[in-house]
């Protein structure tokens, strides 16, 4: 029998199969370990007498699990996979009573730690694979299970980490497992699980290798492939995008010497969008649009003209031959001699201008660049009455009246929904500071604010400290006696409230009673009624800059943030103003 990887394209069930072909299976019981660590037991296959495609003699319920995960995926891996010879049928349905009544789940762990065993002693992979029935990549994988710390392994058998995380962890040195095992333990920090795992081993930049257009065999820097030997990361992006983009250019170079008119390199992370192109052969004067993900693939879309010039040829230039372009003056390798020493002697000038560098600072928070990521906060909430909450609130109106008047500032529509990446001109950064060249010092100023609210995070230390320096008084910035009680559900919380807003006594003679009658009680002293005297003025311990907590019990997000910042802030007696502490 010969063992390997089938794409999933490739199977079919086989009419041989003890459980039949035309009845879907029962998933239940196999579809959560599925999801959580692949297909671990090879099918049982047999060529189907067609080029690559097989037929499954047994596994019919993997296979149909691997289809529901691909479907909920996108894709998924190659199957492992048993392939028996051709043609007997005999031999087929006796694989198939044989692998569905002596099924055994194997526990991964336990056979890592077998294996490890086993290849100590002397057998190869390709031994261990005969064996026990399983393939050299199988044999592979479970063998860098052996590499992590036993902690963490105990950690993946009592499934308190996924698959996902476990392989992640595989990419990391034995002082980063026990890095992250720290961040496990500790009660105020986050230990990054699944896709963000990778992203904290590599500082927040994780580049396959497999994007790389150069020979990895000439490249100088650091690899690191996981232990399942199958994918490979960049240790330096910056020595990464060096060797990437000197490879781009050496494309282009390539494509103009051939005859295109031109090559553009569009920004990183920017989008070749079809609709805002149109076709034109090299003949014509057609381009080639190269783009360059943040991830670092790079493709190249051949023969385009933007719409743009394609309406401006057709104005009267529609059928006239474009001319062969000469070929350029310069190198690429002296074009980034020149770009080099420009942008070196330009840095220097910016020193002794700060007003140009500011205005430089907003054009780029606000249209982005290869080098600059800016996300507006999207001010998520997880239900239409908070976000509604929000909406209506005295702030947030008091922040749309200023986004408006930059928008209008700047000629923009005032209806635009944000003030960061409303700018679409031709020319980028290059052509917003213009415009803002144009304003004064102190319309800059009055953008700059508008700008930094769009981007400022919920829920970040940032406001905190923010709240605390700027004096913010949330009593001119909240008052709201309907949503906020209803989301006050636990009972010692709710009565610690009540006796806040409506005295001890009051608390106290209703300790006993239903959260549904105290918050009935709390409204009733929001809004002054049934009887109950309106409390004017009252705002919450978690909406002070410093906040509070009403219980001994902890977990609330932004007591916890503003004491983690309390030693970068101190209040001077002389003024009770808040201002940052000098560095120790």
């Amino acid at each position: 029998m010969e063992l390997k990887h089938i794409e999933l394209s490739q199977l079919a069930v086989s009419p041989a199969n003890m459980r039949g072909v035309a009845k879907k299976p029962d998933l239940t019981n196999i579809l959560p370990s599925v999801r959580a660590r692949g297909i671990l037991v090879p099918l049982i296959v047999r060529p189907n007498g067609s080029e690559d495609a097989y037929e499954i003699v047994a596994g019919k319920r993997r296979y149909h699990a691997a289809l529901t995960i691909a479907e909920e995926c996108g894709g998924i891996d190659p199957l492992p996979c048993a392939v028996m010879e051709a043609g007997d049928d005999a031999a087929a349905l006796e694989a198939s009573l044989i692998e569905n009544i002596a099924r055994l789940d194997p526990d991964e762990i336990n056979r890592c730690e077998s294996f490890t065993r086993l290849v100590r002693e002397g057998r190869s992979i390709e031994d261990i694979g005969l064996t026990f029935g399983l393939t050299s990549l199988q044999v592979k994988r479970t063998l860098a299970i052996g590499n992590l710390l036993p902690r963490i392994r105990g950690l993946y058998r009592s499934d308190k980490i996924d698959a996902v995380t476990m392989r992640h962890l595989t990419l990391a040195t034995k002082a980063q497992q026990r890095e992250w095992l720290a961040l496990v333990d500790c009660p105020e920090k986050h230990a990054p699980t699944g896709s963000q795992l990778k992203s904290w081993l590599f500082g927040g930049s994780a580049i396959a290798a497999k994007v790389a257009m150069f020979d990895l065999a000439d490249y100088k820097g650091v690899v690191i492939s996981d232990l399942f030997g199958e994918d490979g990361y960049f240790a330096d992006a910056e020595a990464f995008w060096a060797a990437q983009l000197a490879e781009v250019e050496k494309q282009a170079d390539f494509y103009r010497g051939v005859g295109w008119s031109d090559v553009v390199v569009m920004e990183r992370g920017s989008y070749f969008n079809s609709w805002e192109h149109e076709r034109c052969p090299k003949k014509k004067g057609g381009k080639i649009f190269v783009t360059v993900s943040h991830r670092g693939e790079v493709a190249f879309h051949e023969g385009y003209i933007t719409m743009k010039e394609a309406r401006q040829r057709a104005k009267g230039e529609a059928g006239t031959e474009v001319a062969k372009p000469a070929r350029p003056e310069i190198s690429a390798a002296l074009g980034n001699y020149i770009d080099l020493h420009r942008h070196a002697a330009v840095r220097v000038s910016l020193l002794s201008e700060p007003g140009i560098a500011l205005r430089m600072v907003v054009a780029h928070a606000i249209v982005g660049s290869h080098l600059w990521r800016v996300d507006v906060e999207k001010q998520r909430a997880p239900s239409d009455v908070i976000a509604e909450s929000v909406e209506v609130s005295p702030s947030e109106a008091a922040f749309d009246k200023a986004r408006r008047s930059v928008l209008d500032l700047f000629g923009f529509d005032t209806e635009t929904p944000t003030v960061v990446g409303g700018y679409d001109g031709d020319h980028g950064i290059a052509g917003l500071y213009a415009r803002l060249a144009a304003l004064s010092d102190e319309a800059v100023m009055r953008i700059l604010p508008v700008v930094m609210g769009e981007t400022l995070a919920v829920g970040s230390a940032e406001v905190d400290m923010l709240g605390q320096i700027t004096g913010t008084d949330m009593r001119t910035c909240w008052n709201d006696s309907a949503v906020l009680p209803d989301l006050i559900r636990d009972k010692q919380l709710l009565n610690a409230v009540v006796a806040e807003v409506a005295g001890t006594d009051v608390a106290e003679a209703n300790a006993g009673a239903t959260t549904k009658v105290q918050r009935g009680i709390l409204v009733d002293c929001l809004t002054g009624s049934n009887g109950r005297a309106k409390v004017d003025g009252w705002l919450p311990r978690w909406f002070a800059f410093p906040p509070s907590a009403y219980t001994e019990r902890g977990g609330v997000g932004c007591v916890e943030r503003s004491e983690n910042i309390a030693a970068l802030i101190a209040r001077p007696d002389n003024t009770g103003e808040p201002e940052l502490r000098e560095a120790a």
